[in-house]
C-alpha cells in the first residue's frame, strides 16, 4: 500500500501480533528495512547500531520461543498458533563503537519506528519486542559479544488490523482484545497530549 501522508502511515503502523505465513518479507526486504534504519539520525552520529536479519525458517522458528508477547492479554495465546512472525530484525548495540547510554535508547527508538513505518509502507507489519531472552538470542544467532541485542522487531504480513480507540473514562491505556479477537489500542486525544 502506498501512503502519501505520514499521519496516515503512522495511524496504520500498529503493532501486529498475528501474521500470514504465506508471504514472508525475506532477505532482500529485510535488507531494505535495515538500509532505511542505517540512514536514521544517531546521537553524536556515533552510529553504534547493527542489525541481525533473521529470515531462514529454522532460525525464525527457534527465535519465537525466546520472545514474550502482549503482556496485558492473559486469556489467549498471542500470536495465535500458526500466526507467528515470518522474519525478525534484531537491533544490537556495538559496544566497540560506543558504550550504551540513554542516547543509545533514543537511537534504538528512532530506528525501530523507522523500520515499523518502512514495513507498513511495503505492506508488512511489525511488533517491537523488548521482552526477550537476550543471552539465548545471541547464542542462537551467533551474535558476537560486542553486539548487545536491545530490541527485536518481529515482521511479517499482517493477519489482523488493530483498531485505534480513545482512552476510556477510567484513563486506562492498556490495549485489549474483544470476544471476537479484535485488537484495540487506546490513544490519548490531541488535546490531552498537548501541554497548556
Amino acid at each position: 500500500m502506498l501512503y502519501t501522508d505520514v499521519k496516515e502511515l503512522t495511524y496504520n503502523a500498529r503493532s501486529i501480533r498475528a501474521f500470514d505465513g504465506s508471504r514472508p518479507a525475506g532477505e532482500e526486504m529485510l535488507k531494505h528495512f535495515a538500509d532505511c534504519a542505517r540512514l536514521c539520525p544517531s546521537a553524536a552520529n556515533l552510529l553504534p547500531l547493527k542489525y541481525r536479519l533473521c529470515y531462514e525458517k529454522g532460525e525464525v522458528d527457534a527465535m519465537f520461543p525466546l520472545t514474550r508477547w502482549a503482556g496485558y492479554i492473559k486469556d489467549r495465546r498471542i500470536p495465535p498458533e500458526g500466526d507467528e512472525p515470518t522474519d525478525y530484525i534484531i537491533i544490537c548495540h556495538d559496544t566497540d563503537v560506543a558504550p550504551m547510554t540513554d542516547y543509545s535508547a533514543m537511537d534504538v527508538g528512532i530506528v525501530a519506528q523507522t523500520v515499523n513505518l518502512a514495513a507498513r509502507e511495503k505492506g508488512y507489519g511489525c511488533c517491537m519486542i523488548g521482552s526477550f531472552d537476550k543471552k539465548a538470542t545471541s547464542e542462537l544467532l551467533h551474535i558476537p559479544e560486542n553486539l548487545t541485542p536491545v530490541l527485536v522487531l518481529a515482521i511479517g504480513t499482517p493477519k489482523e488490523s488493530p483498531i485505534v480507540c480513545s482512552v476510556g473514562a477510567d484513563g486506562s491505556t492498556k490495549y485489549f482484545r474483544d470476544d471476537a479477537g479484535l485488537h484495540f489500542v487506546p490513544k490519548r486525544s490531541l488535546e490531552d497530549s498537548l501541554i497548556k
